[in-house]
């Protein structure tokens, strides 16, 4: 099939990478956000998936809506069999979807109908679930709502991050994106209608989401910090100063700490929680680069009385 595909990030360039490898289908072009500001300098880059495209000798399209007439007449002239999807980022307006016969087939990372939005893996982390995957599904109007075409699932390891989930389901719903685009050429696959049960609403998790309560669980704390990482990053606040927290584990042996109360070892940093106690593994003080948290509270001589948050 003759492919137009739309993706922006670095986690869409596997799937991008399947597709121009297949050997079955043929990749016109790509359709990503437009150049960003990124770095000290604040100069504009091109998205990892142009710069890919680029790489390839593909054509790429950065329409700054996709609804801008220059962009769907150059999509009509394409005239793409399926447009295949992968964290794009903007939405489709109708008279797009309208333009390929098989339309447009998203690769989300979640199994639909659970954590439909735009951080299913991290709400999949923070809510404790044990298997996750990847669906491809037809794009509608609605959120995530379209059949779906095919599934793959991924255990959710004790201490994966979001970063760490994300990074192994773009590699495993690549080769899914790639067997859905043959099946749909072959015409051996077909959308299945999403249960109306078990669905799940997975938004945009802001800053102020990523604030650890202290007061909750020490489970809790563990999935919101693993959750938020590496983006937007979870963070207390100690001295009247936002300090991120990278890496924590439970410590169920340790019961002894009020939520927020913290205690330091010659090689350790325990905080209480609403159950039992965390250690801090990794942290980053406002202004500073990442560091073992035992070599931060020695820097900061953490006095009797101190809590975070």
């Amino acid at each position: 099939m003759k492919l137009v595909f739309a993706g922006t990030p670095e986690v869409a360039v596997p799937a991008l990478d399947a597709l121009i490898s297949s050997g079955r289908h043929e990749v016109a072009a790509v359709v990503t956000r437009p150049d960003a500001p990124a770095g000290r300098g604040r100069r504009l880059v091109a998205s990892p998936v142009a710069q890919r495209a680029e790489e390839a000798g593909i054509e790429v399209l950065k329409p700054l809506k996709p609804r801008d007439p220059e962009f769907l007449e150059r999509l009509r002239e394409i005239a793409p069999d399926c447009c295949p999807v992968v964290a794009y980022g903007a939405l489709l307006p109708r008279v797009a979807l309208d333009v390929p016969a098989h339309g447009w087939v998203n690769l989300h990372f979640s199994l639909l109908p659970a954590w439909r939005g735009a951080a299913p893996v991290q709400h999949s982390l923070m809510a404790g679930d044990e298997i996750t995957g990847a669906s491809t599904f037809l794009i509608e109007e609605g959120l995530d709502s379209g059949p779906v075409y095919g599934t793959v699932t991924e255990e959710i390891r004790p201490t994966d991050t979001s970063g760490d989930l994300l990074t192994r389901l773009a590699f495993a719903g690549a080769g899914l994106l790639a067997a859905t685009m043959d099946g749909i050429e072959d015409g051996t696959l077909k959308a299945v209608p999403q249960p109306a049960d078990g669905i799940t609403l997975a938004p945009k998790i802001t800053v102020e989401d990523a604030q650890v309560d202290w007061r909750a669980p020490a489970l809790r704390v563990d999935r919101v910090v693993r959750g938020c990482t590496p983006a937007p990053g979870a963070w207390t606040v100690f001295r009247g100063e936002r300090l991120k927290l990278i890496q924590v584990a439970p410590v169920p042996e340790r019961t002894d700490l009020a939520p927020a109360e913290p205690a330091v070892g010659k090689n350790s940093v325990h905080v209480g929680t609403g159950s039992y106690a965390v250690e801090l593994l990794w942290v980053q003080a406002q202004g500073k680069k990442p560091m073992r948290a035992a070599d931060w509270a020695r820097g900061v001589r953490i006095a009797d009385g101190e809590s975070l948050g």
